[in-house]
């Protein structure tokens, strides 16, 4: 773990470039951008590689030592041998960025040793600022983030899909399934306790979870795979089995009806 004075100069120039990166972001929605897609059939925009560039720029500059791991950044595996990483997600929700919508955010976060310690989600279109340090709780806009948790799922409101909420039908949830926002949002979400939980099943990327991840964790919750186990970065793959992310008392009720057959 970095010291803390060190983690603060991180944590500070993470803040500073994700709020920069966002305001360029939100700049560019608002032009005629180009957008193609990529050979999985997403989309992606100039923004998104702009927005790339610019963290890449601020983060890697200022900590040359550091690994980087991003969505629009080809993976450089000399990354492994370092014990800190950035893991970055330049726009996350890139077809509701393209259609204008606000259901987006930039997402950053610095690994140390497999785990994030600084992590920041952006959302500015509404100008929602998630941040986290490890160890020292959750903020949206300075104000502390707490999760709502429970020992039951009844009424327990749940962002997910049809199919990964399918295991909870007879628990009484009250399911959101309408998939608008992406996986960091759902995350930032569940540690402002707008959400009890989300719950995806299926291959999530690491740049997708580090940032959110972090967030949850130090507002109280808990986020991890299909097996509840804490998710580890800066791996040889980049991607994670699932996403269960909630309170702890609800995390471990879902974990069990995940695996009851």
């Amino acid at each position: 773990m970095p010291d803390s004075d060190g983690l603060s100069r991180d944590a500070e120039l993470l803040f500073d470039a994700v709020r920069e990166a966002g305001a360029l972001a939100l700049t560019m929605q608002r032009q005629e951008l180009r957008r193609w897609s990529k050979p999985d059939g997403s989309p992606v925009s100039e923004a998104d590689e702009q927005v790339d560039h610019l963290l890449r720029g601020k983060l890697q500059t200022a900590r040359p030592g550091y690994g980087w791991l991003s969505e629009e950044t080809p993976d450089d595996r000399t990354r492994l041998a370092n014990e800190k990483i950035w893991i970055v997600d330049p726009i996350d929700g890139t077809r509701a960025f393209i259609r204008g919508g606000a259901q987006w955010c930039v997402a950053a976060a610095l690994i140390s040793h497999g785990r994030p310690v600084a992590a920041a989600v952006y959302r500015p279109v509404t100008e929602e600022f998630f941040s986290a340090i490890s160890g020292g709780g959750a903020q949206m806009n300075g104000a502390d983030l707490t999760v709502n948790d429970g020992g039951t799922l009844r009424a327990a409101h749940i962002v997910g899909t049809a199919k990964s909420l399918a295991p909870f039908a007879d628990h009484g949830i009250k399911a959101d399934v309408s998939g608008e926002l992406p996986l960091q949002l759902r995350l930032a979400f569940v540690a402002a306790g707008h959400f009890a939980a989300a719950l995806s099943i299926g291959h999530k990327n690491d740049w997708d979870l580090a940032a959110g991840d972090l967030i949850v964790h130090e507002a109280g919750g808990r986020a991890g795979d299909l097996a509840g186990q804490p998710f580890i970065y800066n791996r040889s793959q980049t991607w994670q089995h699932g996403l269960v992310a909630a309170g702890v008392k609800r995390h471990a009720i879902m974990i069990e009806a995940l695996r009851t057959p």
